[in-house]
């Protein structure tokens, strides 16, 4: 136990203690905020065009399309007379062209073609064909005496449901949602960086031949569970950091919201948001699932990394497959959140495999409405029993791969040592 506990120590201090550890600790909460909001404003931003339409129907008047124009911008409408312009638009300034035949405002008329000089995206497509069809409504409603007054009624009189959850009169979907993605993501960047710091570190001391030293005086099973723990305890330490900083500017908004109506306006928002989800029990769950993934997914990393001599590309061959499982662990997530009481949601929570995270993803929903104790209790008994399992068999791969050398080894190969008795 001492010995392990020296490892433990060693591998804890030492990347603690660089530089590293300093920059990812700051910047990776950044990070992440600015991947979720970038995607968000570049998913969002579309380019502006300018299409001429030539109008031999007599519904799209310059009035009407000045009046659509006005509500959408990104798409703008030019009406044309001149129809020697479809042989020079793109000098005109124009991005495109549309050619409105004569045509019955009763039927209509499919296929109108958008002529261009360029391929566009079936996004533009799409949003050229959205605004054709308004202005067609306009024309349609305009020649079935609908005025502005119908029109009200026509778009108000549809029936919206909310869901009240009879345990948890406070439950927010939107809010267990998101959640439910930031905890998913938070396990599956953490698993996947410090699972590959596990797999280097073993990988550098066998190619530095420090483990002959090192286990000359320490089991392999000691020196790998001390690694793992120890490094496990690094990434456990960054993730309290990061709630200690959130949790110190909730407590400096709230102090400031005696004095700022905004602040104490955003305040009231977060306590409202989170007064539908229970915090202590996500916080401890999320605890429980982060070391328990790591612990399972991690073992398997240091087997491959004590199989592994100098090969970057072979280390990256043989994790391949543990990778695709953590990767596979997210998309399950994406189900459990649209349904998390879906069958998908439910074996995906409780397979150690994927528990870490789609568990995680489900919890804010609620316990026991959405997720019954069994459930949690099995899923967190299931974990356990796999860690505990993977280790033994990580530990059999890595007391005869971390002293063997100039050996490319394969998955088969690994099996039998992890099945020798």
């Amino acid at each position: 136990m001492n010995k392990i506990l020296l490892i433990l120590k060693r591998e804890y201090l030492t990347r603690v203690k660089k530089k590293s550890f300093v920059f990812t600790t700051i910047l990776f909460p950044a990070l992440y905020m600015a991947l979720i909001f970038g995607t968000g404003y570049l998913s969002s931003s579309v380019q502006k065009m300018n299409i001429a339409i030539v109008d031999s129907s007599g519904y799209f008047s310059d009035s009407l399309l000045a009046k659509i124009n006005a509500n959408d911008s990104t798409i703008l409408f030019t009406p044309v007379k001149d129809t020697s312009v479809q042989s020079h638009f793109r000098k005109a300034g124009y991005d495109g062209y549309i050619i409105i035949p004569p045509i019955d405002w009763q039927t209509g008329r499919k296929n109108i073609k958008f002529i261009t000089d360029k391929t566009h995206g079936t996004g533009t497509e799409s949003m050229i064909e959205n605004k054709l069809n308004i202005i067609w409504s306009e024309v349609v409603n305009e020649k079935l005496g609908i005025d502005n007054e119908k029109k009200t009624v026509l778009n108000t009189s549809n029936i919206s449901i909310k869901e009240e959850n009879q345990e948890n009169k406070n439950a927010n979907s939107a809010v267990s949602s998101t959640i439910g993605y930031v905890c998913g993501f938070l396990i599956y960047f953490i698993l996947l960086i410090y699972g590959s710091q596990v797999m280097m570190g073993v990988m550098e001391e066998k190619t530095n031949r420090i483990a002959e030293v090192v286990v000359s005086s320490v089991k392999p099973f000691q020196l790998m569970l001390g690694k793992i723990i120890g490094i496990s305890l690094v990434a456990l330490t960054q993730f309290f950091i990061w709630v200690a900083c959130i949790l110190l500017v909730y407590t400096v908004g709230k102090m400031m919201g005696s004095e700022s109506a905004v602040a104490s306006a955003i305040v009231a928002g977060i306590q409202k948001s989170f007064a539908s989800v229970n915090l202590p029990l996500i916080l401890g769950c999320f605890a429980f699932y982060f070391m328990g993934g790591f612990f399972f997914y991690s073992s398997l990393y240091a087997a491959i990394g004590s199989a592994i001599n100098e090969d970057v590309r072979e280390a990256q061959s043989l994790s391949f497959p543990i990778t695709l499982l953590i990767i596979f662990a997210i998309f399950m997530m994406t189900v459990a959140i649209r349904d998390p009481n879906g069958p998908i949601a439910v074996w995906g929570s409780i397979i150690p495999f994927t528990s870490p995270i789609v568990m995680m993803a489900r919890l804010p929903f609620g316990v026991p409405g959405t997720v019954p104790v069994w459930q949690l209790i099995l899923s967190m008994a299931l974990l356990v029993i796999g860690f505990l399992c993977t280790t033994w068999l990580a530990a059999k791969i890595y007391r005869t791969g971390i002293l063997m050398y100039g050996k490319k080894p394969t998955w088969k190969e690994m099996l039998k040592w992890a099945l020798r008795k």
